[in-house]
């Protein structure tokens, strides 16, 4: 069975932290963001600023913010049975204190992994 992978083909501002969103196929959704605007990636969106800088990345067919957060076009697409599952995980990430390293404390640094490598000098 092959599973269509969505594209967003268009998108609106509908107030607040809300979108109004088409996909590929006519589907048309209104999302509310509040809910899942937590932890370290998707918390910066609570800022009306950054929120409203959202982008159509075109080559992928998915919305961008300037901080690198993105969603799946698919969780979109399905919010009405995606959309609940997402805002209960949301809960626990706004549970999780970010490293003063931020994300790249996840990688370890380059100088770090070279001198890991068999025959590095």
């Amino acid at each position: 069975m092959k599973r269509h992978i969505y594209r967003i083909t268009a998108y609106k501002p509908a107030g607040g932290y809300r979108l109004m969103v088409s996909f590929d196929d006519g589907t048309c959704r209104e999302i509310d963001f509040e809910p899942v605007l937590r932890g370290e990636l998707f918390a910066p969106l609570r800022d009306p600023a950054i929120f409203s800088a959202v982008r159509l990345d075109e080559e992928f067919g998915t919305l961008v913010w300037p901080n690198g957060a993105d969603f799946d076009p698919a969780t979109l697409h399905d919010w009405p049975e995606c959309g609940p599952r997402l805002i209960e995980l949301a809960a626990s990430w706004s549970e999780c204190a970010p490293d003063e390293r931020g994300i790249r404390a996840v990688a370890e640094e380059p100088e770090e992994y070279l001198a890991k490598r068999p025959g590095s000098a």
